[in-house]
């Protein structure tokens, strides 16, 4: 068996390690143009090329938790995209979030500004009830996301392509929901996929729609949020705030708006990093199964995006 790791920007050794300890009997490598054939990749960013030389290629692993840029290239017809279906991501996922959701709601800004300024004020406690929760998209981690909010007794509201029921969480499905979703949110939390049809769903329109004094956490990808809709909403006063760890541009480029806004707080696209350990052992388990002919979880429909 031959495994070929081909990951823009990733230091390779650790993974060549944990991928041949786990898998003694495999040829496992770094990508080069002209390699032999892999049955097997671990992938990350691929350039073309790759993808065009390894035309057997069995099943792509993706480390990230997006396929997004994947699917915009040109993929073998045979081959499987698998994406992590958790790797340790939906626990970080979770903190982040709820860090960030009653960062805003407990005004933990406000009070960090006063203290620096000398100043011992309290401020009126605010009310969970007028404080609902929305997430966008339901997946793996949008589901444990909306749990741990939950335990937090804040109202919690998902929304979906396809109906999900998830205790302790109000849901909404489809076209058809995504208004009454929106009108009983107040803070918008986006984990959507970004495909053809989500690809600017944070907008005017959309983002108007949330209850007034709204707050966003963009933690899933930059192209989701159009840049200057939400800089016009917060400077009319119709949104509250945002937290934002995906951009359209990475790194962040100098000089964006978003670096000196007073109600933006920004980091460095760092919610849910993929652990390699846990990453190492799902993917081995997976190529164990399939080379058993086995069904694994976390194959990738190209035309959903997901």
């Amino acid at each position: 068996m031959n495994i070929t790791f081909c990951c823009t920007g990733t230091k390779a050794e650790p993974w060549l390690e944990g991928l041949q300890v786990a898998l003694p009997g495999a040829a496992v490598g770094v990508w080069q143009p002209g390699a032999p054939a892999a049955d097997y990749a671990v992938v990350w960013a691929p350039p073309q090329r790759f993808l065009d030389e390894q035309t057997g290629v069995k099943a792509l692993f993706n480390i990230g938790a997006g396929v997004d840029a994947l699917l915009k290239l040109r993929l073998p017809p045979t081959a499987l995209v698998v994406r992590l279906d958790d790797a340790g991501m939906a626990v970080q996922m979770a903190e982040y979030v709820c860090h960030a959701v009653i960062r805003h709601f407990r005004e933990f800004d406000q009070y960090e500004d006063a203290m620096h300024a000398g100043q011992w004020a309290f401020r009126k406690p605010r009310l969970r009830q007028e404080f609902p929760v929305g997430v966008m998209g339901l997946g793996v981690l949008g589901e444990r996301v909306a749990r741990a909010l939950a335990q937090f007794d804040f109202p919690v509201h998902g929304w979906s392509r396809s109906p999900k029921a998830i205790d302790g969480v109000c849901t909404f499905s489809g076209a058809e929901g995504m208004s009454d979703f929106l009108a009983a949110s107040r803070v918008l939390v986006n984990l959507l996929p970004l495909t053809p049809e989500t690809e600017n769903i944070l907008n005017r329109a959309t983002l108007s729609r949330l209850q007034p004094g709204g707050y966003v956490i963009n933690v899933a990808r930059g192209a989701h949020l159009v840049d200057a809709d939400l800089i016009a909403l917060l400077d009319s006063g119709h949104l509250a705030g945002a937290a934002l760890d995906v951009f359209r541009t990475e790194p962040l480029p100098a000089g964006h708006p978003f670096w000196s806004h007073p109600r933006i707080t920004l980091t460095p696209h760092t919610s849910a990093r993929t652990l390699r350990d846990e990453s190492i052992a799902q993917i081995v388990g997976k190529i164990v199964a399939l080379e058993r002919g086995e069904a694994i979880a976390g194959i990738v429909d190209p035309v959903r995006g997901y």
